[in-house]
Parts: C-alpha cells; sequence; structure tokens
C-alpha cells in the first residue's frame, strides 16, 4: 500500500474519533484460515475460514483475566474488534474456539498476541498473526510423515512375495477445483452457472464481503449480482472485475488471486488515486480472461 493513502486513512479515522468525542480507541484485526496439512503456514491449498468463532482475552501479570469476548469471522476469514477508551491490551490473547462444526474446524491451532502495528494521537491497530484450523485427517494431497526403517531383528522373515502383472494405467480423473479456470464477469452472470458459486451467492451484499472501505464507496444494499452489472465508471468497473476474480478463486487453486489478495488489492486501491483504482481493476480483468496464457474458464452449466 502506497504511504500516502494509508496517512490520509490515518488522519481520517482520528479525525472520526475526535467528532464521535471519543478520547481513545484501539483497533485489533486478523484473519484464519484452514491449514489442512497443518504446516502452519498459508499454502495453496489452504482457505479463509468465515463464520469461526474466536475467544478474545487478555490476562494481568497474575495470570488472571481481566477482559474476554467473542469474536466471529467475516465471509473472507476476517475480524476486526474496536475498544474504546485507551484499554491495556498486553498480554491479551486471540484463540480459535473448539467444538465447532466444519470440515476444517476439528483441530485449532494455537492462540496467537497481538502486536501493536501503528499509533497515532490516541488511535492504536494492533494486528495479529493468521490463526489456524485443521481437519481431523489430513488430505491425500497432503505430506504423510514417513515411519522409520524395520531394525534388522524387526524386518520380516517370510520369503518376498511376487506380485501379479501391474494394470494398464488408467486415464487420471480430473478435479475441477485443481483444473487452471479463469472466467470473466459475464460468465458469472448468466443463471446456468449459479451452482459453481462458493462461499457467497448473488444476493451476499458487497459491504459483506470486501468490508468498511467498500461499504463507505457504494454503499450498505449492494449485491454482488449487482456489482457484476457495473460498467462505464473507474470505481463500479474495479468491483466488477474483483467480484469476477473472487468467484475465480474459490473455484481454481491454480487462479493468480488468493481470496484473501483479492480482499486486499481491492481495498488498496479504495484508498488510493483513481489511476490506481482503473490500475488494479485493469490487473483483475487480466486475470479474469487468463492473463494471456490460453487458461480457459472450465465451467459447466448447472443440471
Amino acid at each position: 500500500m502506497d504511504p500516502h493513502p494509508r496517512f490520509l486513512l490515518a488522519i481520517f479515522i482520528v479525525f472520526a474519533a475526535a467528532v464521535s468525542g471519543v478520547r481513545g480507541s484501539a483497533l485489533v484485526a486478523g484473519s484464519v484460515f484452514c491449514d489442512h496439512c497443518r504446516d502452519g503456514k498459508i499454502s495453496i491449498f489452504d482457505y479463509p475460514l468465515g463464520g469461526i468463532r474466536l475467544a478474545f482475552s487478555c490476562n494481568d501479570g497474575d495470570g488472571r483475566t481481566t477482559m474476554s469476548k467473542e469474536i466471529t469471522t467475516n465471509i473472507l476469514g476476517g475480524y476486526a474488534v474496536m475498544f474504546e477508551g485507551t484499554p491495556d491490551l498486553a498480554g491479551c490473547r486471540v484463540q480459535v474456539i473448539t467444538g465447532q462444526e466444519g470440515s476444517c474446524t476439528a483441530v485449532p491451532g494455537p492462540g496467537r498476541s497481538i502486536e501493536l502495528s501503528t499509533q497515532f494521537w490516541d488511535f492504536s491497530t494492533y494486528m495479529v498473526d493468521p490463526l489456524f484450523s485443521s481437519p481431523a485427517k489430513l488430505p491425500s494431497f497432503c505430506p504423510q510423515p514417513s515411519s522409520p526403517n524395520p531394525s534388522p531383528r524387526e524386518a520380516p522373515l517370510w520369503p518376498p512375495v511376487k506380485l501379479p502383472p501391474a494394470l494398464p494405467p488408467s486415464k487420471p480423473r480430473t478435479v475441477p477445483f485443481l483444473e487452471a479456470s479463469a472466467c470473466p464477469y459475464s460468465i458469472w452472470m448468466r443463471p446456468e452457472y449459479a451452482c459453481h458459486w462458493r462461499l457467497v451467492n448473488p444476493d451476499t451484499k458487497v459491504a459483506l464481503v470486501f468490508g468498511l472501505m467498500a461499504a463507505r464507496t457504494y454503499g450498505t444494499d449492494m449485491t454482488l449480482s449487482q456489482a457484476l452489472q457495473g460498467r462505464g465508471e473507474a470505481y463500479r468497473t474495479l468491483l466488477r472485475e474483483a467480484t469476477a476474480a473472487l468467484l475465480n478463486s474459490y473455484n481454481s487453486i491454480q487462479f493468480p488471486y488468493h481470496p484473501a489478495r483479492v480482499f486486499l488489492e481491492m481495498n488498496s486501491a479504495l484508498e488510493g488515486s483513481e489511476q490506481r483504482v482503473l490500475r488494479t481493476a485493469l490487473n483483475f480483468m487480466r486475470a479474469n480472461s487468463g492473463n494471456g496464457k490460453g487458461v480457459q474458464c472450465t465451467l459447466t452449466a448447472c443440471n
């Protein structure tokens, strides 16, 4: 993000806090991802987890809880909580709550401590490293732990068995999510492809998906279906292409943009100049068209 838009955003937040009479405030923000292979990092197989309940708690020097509250991630796996006044957030942590239903919420990862990111006058921003949750059973594509070689005394005593001839290789089955695919916004607008919308639907609000900056720019009533119809103006074009890029990122693991990156690029553009808005929209448009690398849209019409 350019420093100039970031500085202007900080000025705006502080000014808004002063107008509202808040003498000081603190913002804590972070995200939660599905860690399929439990390697503690974000890989191409991982994705943000929406609707995840988190426990935010602070302890004093004696280990006593001084503050606690429950947070829920948004549709893109992010969360943000504001504290008015000047709270002491030293010793605060965020932890995924156990016992939630879902394919990737069986094994929550470790909690994280919050860290001060920026401080401007009486407004402080704290960031939390990504939190993780994992499925109960590792998927087949994850590296499996290697078993130690048996010692000589543990080696089998029976003679080797002659195996039957190998079968001829069969044609591998393709998994749509693993295939390269890029579809323009015009495809996502067509009702015969509605079954390929994942995690969101045409009636999901733009503000819910893209956050506060999008709500200020486009209002709180616009839906993703309406977003795909935008044209003739830089900010509407950006929203249209960002929406198509988000849908593509949910449908193909080889799409150039991860869902979280679509969100970050979109919000960075909204904080910048109109030239940056157009440049970001063009980058999304190229990705949605296959980046000139011959990547086709692999969606099939719904039954």
